[in-house]
C-alpha cells in the first residue's frame, strides 16, 4: 500500500473511530440513565418520523414510544416491579421493541428468548431467568404449552393474536390487557433506585458447553451497542436498514435497532430471512443500510443470478454492517451487489472484546493500529490446543503473540463501562471466562473462545472457535447438548457430536459418530432429535462407528473423526446424510457433488 493510500485509509479510520467515541462518551454504569431514557429523547426529537415497518404495517416514534408506555403501565398493573424478569418468546414482530422498552421503563429484565426452541431446552432458558411470566404469539404458544409442566415457577402465559374468547385462567389475551392500559408515558419512581450497570435485558448463548446460558445486558452494555453503532453506521433521520435477522439477538436486537432508532432511522424488519426477496425488498423499500451476518451473505452470493442484474444492484444502498463475513465472500459479495461499504465487527454477547473494522479492509474482522493499541481492549495469547488454554511462561504469565502467529484473544476486565465483564446468571459459568495473572499478578481478562491472528498493519482475523462448540446457520452449537439428546434415542449406545466443515457453506455442520444398539433406526433417530432440538442444531451427517479408538484416559478421539469428516474414502464404516429430509448413505458422487456447491445443506 503507498503513501497516499494509507493516508487515506488512516484518515478513514480516524473519523469513524472518534464518532463512535463520541457517540459512546456519555454512557455511564453509576447514572440512572436508562435505555428507555435515551429512546424518549429520540422519540421527543423525532416523533413524527417513521420508526418501524413491518408487513403493511407502520409505527412512528411517538406510536412507538406510546406503545411501549402501554406495556410499561400493564406491567405495573400485573404486579411487576424493578428487577424482575419477564421472558419474551416470540418471532420478529412490530410489537417485540415496544415490549422490552415498555418493561425497562419500570425496570423490569426481559429474557429475550430463542423463539426456535423447543422442549427441555426452552424451559431451560425461561427457568434459569427466573422470569415470573412469559409472553408469548400464538406461534409460539404450543410450544410454551408442551413445556408448562417444565416450567418452574407457576405462571400465567400472556398471547398475543389470542381472540377474547379463548382466553383461559392461564392463557390470557395480551391484545385485550394492553388495549386498557395507559399511554401516558410511566412516571420515573418505579426506576429511580437503577443504575446504568443493572441489568436490562437476557440475551441467550450457548456459550462452550451445555444448554444455552443467559448473558447479562445492563443498560449500559445494551447503550454501549446501540450507540457505537449509531455512530458507525451515522444513519441519517429518515434512512432505513433492512433487518432480517431475530431480535432476540445482539446483532440485530441492539447493533441494527440503535443504529436506526438512536439517529431518527427506520428499522424495515422481516419475520425471517428469505434470499428470493432480499434484494426486491432493499430496492422497493428505499433500504439504506443492511444488518448481516456471515451466513446470510453467504447465500445471497451462492443464489442464481437475477435475470435482470438491475434487480440486484440498482439500490440506493450505502453501507452493510455486521459480523461473520469470510473473506471467499466478501468480495464477491461486494462486487456482485454494488454494496458500496461493508462494515465488519467482532463481539460476543457476554464479553467485553468490541471491535471494528473500520476501513472496511477485505476480510478482517478489526484493525488494532501499534499506536493506538492501548486504547483497544484486545491482546492475542499464545495458545496450547492440547490443553484449550493459553500457554504459560517461564514466570507464570501468558505469552502475547507476534505477527502472524494464532492465539486466543482476550479482553482486560476493568470497572468502566467499556471493559466491563457482566457475564452469565449463572455465576459459575461467568467465572470459567475469566483468565488471571496474564501480563501481571492479579490481572484479569475475559477468555473469549476464539483464535485470531493479526498481521503486521494491524488487521486482526479471525481462525477458529476453540473447544467443542461450532457454528452453523448463523447460531452456536453446543456438542455436549446434541450428544445428551441423541444418547437418549432408542437403539444409541454412544453418541459423539461434532462439527465439520461443508465447502461453500460458512461455519461447521453437525456429525453425529454413533456407536449403535440392536434396533437403531436412523429415520426414529432423525424423529428424535428433530423433536428435541431446533434445525440449526440437528446433525446433518451420521457415521456408524464399527470400531472405536479411545485416549489412555478413555476419551474418544474426535479429533481423528473431524479429520476423516464425510469422506466415505476415509473410512469403512457406514455414512449417511441428511439430504431432502431423509438420512441418504453417503457415496462418492454425493461427496463430489457437496464439494462442487450442487447439494448445500
Amino acid at each position: 500500500m503507498g503513501f497516499i493510500a494509507k493516508i487515506k485509509r488512516d484518515t478513514v479510520f480516524l473519523k469513524r473511530l472518534l464518532r463512535i467515541l463520541g457517540r459512546i462518551r456519555s454512557v455511564d454504569p453509576d447514572a440512572d440513565n436508562l435505555v428507555c431514557d435515551d429512546f424518549e429523547k429520540v422519540a421527543d426529537q423525532f416523533p413524527t418520523h417513521t420508526a418501524l415497518m413491518f408487513e403493511g404495517r407502520t409505527l412512528t416514534y411517538q406510536q412507538l414510544e406510546v406503545m411501549a408506555n402501554r406495556y410499561a403501565h400493564w406491567g405495573r398493573q400485573r404486579g411487576l416491579k424493578a428487577g424482575d424478569t419477564v421472558a419474551l418468546f416470540m418471532p420478529n414482530r412490530l410489537e417485540y421493541l415496544a415490549i422490552w422498552l415498555g418493561l425497562n421503563k419500570i425496570g423490569v429484565v426481559t429474557a429475550l428468548i430463542n423463539n426456535s426452541l423447543t422442549g427441555s431446552g426452552l424451559a431451560h432458558c425461561i427457568n434459569i431467568s427466573m422470569a415470573s411470566l412469559t409472553l408469548v404469539d400464538t406461534t409460539t404458544m404450543p410450544c410454551f404449552l408442551e413445556v408448562e409442566s417444565q416450567i418452574e415457577r407457576f405462571q400465567a402465559v400472556w398471547v398475543l393474536d389470542l381472540p377474547r374468547d379463548q382466553e383461559t385462567e392461564k392463557r390470557r389475551s395480551l391484545d385485550a390487557a394492553i388495549k386498557g392500559a395507559s399511554t401516558v408515558r410511566p412516571d420515573r419512581l418505579p426506576r429511580s433506585g437503577l443504575k446504568a450497570h443493572d441489568v436490562a435485558l437476557y440475551i441467550y448463548t450457548s456459550g462452550t458447553t451445555g444448554l444455552p446460558k443467559a448473558a447479562k445486558i445492563s443498560n449500559a452494555r445494551a447503550q454501549l451497542y446501540m450507540k457505537a453503532f449509531a455512530g458507525l453506521t451515522d444513519m441519517k433521520p429518515g434512512e432505513r436498514v433492512y433487518c432480517v435477522l431475530p431480535l432476540y439477538h445482539a446483532t440485530a436486537g441492539l447493533c441494527a435497532v440503535g443504529a436506526a432508532l438512536m439517529n431518527g432511522g427506520t428499522i424495515v424488519l422481516k419475520r425471517k430471512f428469505s434470499a428470493s426477496q432480499f434484494w426486491h425488498d432493499v430496492r422497493t423499500q428505499d433500504i439504506t443500510h443492511i444488518v448481516y451476518i456471515g451466513e446470510l451473505c453467504r447465500y445471497l452470493v451462492n443464489s442464481p443470478p437475477a435475470a435482470n442484474p438491475d434487480d440486484e444492484r440498482k439500490h440506493k444502498l450505502k453501507m452493510a454492517f455486521g459480523n461473520g463475513m469470510r473473506p471467499e465472500v466478501w468480495d464477491n459479495f461486494k462486487r456482485r451487489f454494488n454494496v458500496p461499504e461493508i462494515m465488519e465487527f467482532y463481539g460476543s454477547t457476554e464479553g467485553n472484546v468490541s471491535l471494528f473494522n473500520l476501513d472496511g479492509h477485505s476480510g478482517a474482522i478489526a484493525r488494532v493500529p501499534k499506536i493506538l493499541r492501548n486504547k483497544f481492549n484486545v491482546r492475542l495469547v499464545k495458545f496450547d490446543v492440547e490443553s484449550e488454554m493459553p500457554e504459560r511462561g517461564l514466570n507464570g504469565l501468558c505469552i502475547e503473540c507476534k505477527p502472524g502467529e494464532v492465539g486466543e484473544a482476550i479482553g482486560h476486565i476493568a470497572h468502566d463501562a467499556r471493559h466491563a465483564y457482566s457475564g452469565y446468571a449463572d455465576k459459575a459459568a461467568s467465572q470459567k471466562k475469566v483468565l488471571t495473572d496474564v501480563f501481571r499478578q492479579g490481572d484479569q481478562w475475559f477468555r473469549t473462545g476464539d483464535l485470531m491472528r493479526q498481521d503486521k498493519e494491524g488487521y486482526l482475523y479471525f481462525v477458529d472457535r476453540i473447544g467443542d462448540t461450532f457454528r452453523w446457520k448463523g447460531e452456536n452449537v453446543s456438542t455436549s447438548e446434541v450428544a445428551e439428546y441423541a444418547a437418549q434415542a432408542p437403539g444409541v449406545e454412544e453418541a459423539i457430536i461434532y462439527g465439520v466443515p461443508v465447502p461453500n457453506a460458512d461455519g461447521k455442520a453437525g456429525m453425529a459418530a454413533i456407536i449403535a444398539r440392536d434396533g437403531f433406526d436412523l429415520a426414529a433417530f432423525k424423529s428424535h432429535m428433530d423433536d428435541r432440538l431446533p434445525v440449526y442444531a440437528r446433525p446433518r451427517f451420521v457415521r456408524l462407528l464399527q470400531h472405536v479408538e479411545t485416549t489412555g484416559t478413555f476419551k474418544y478421539k474426535k479429533m481423528d473423526l473431524i479429520k476423516e469428516g464425510y469422506d466415505p474414502s476415509k473410512t469403512d464404516d457406514p455414512l449417511y446424510i441428511l439430504c431432502d429430509d431423509v438420512f441418504q448413505p453417503m457415496t462418492p458422487d454425493m461427496l463430489a457433488k457437496i464439494e462442487s456447491g450442487d447439494i448445500r445443506l
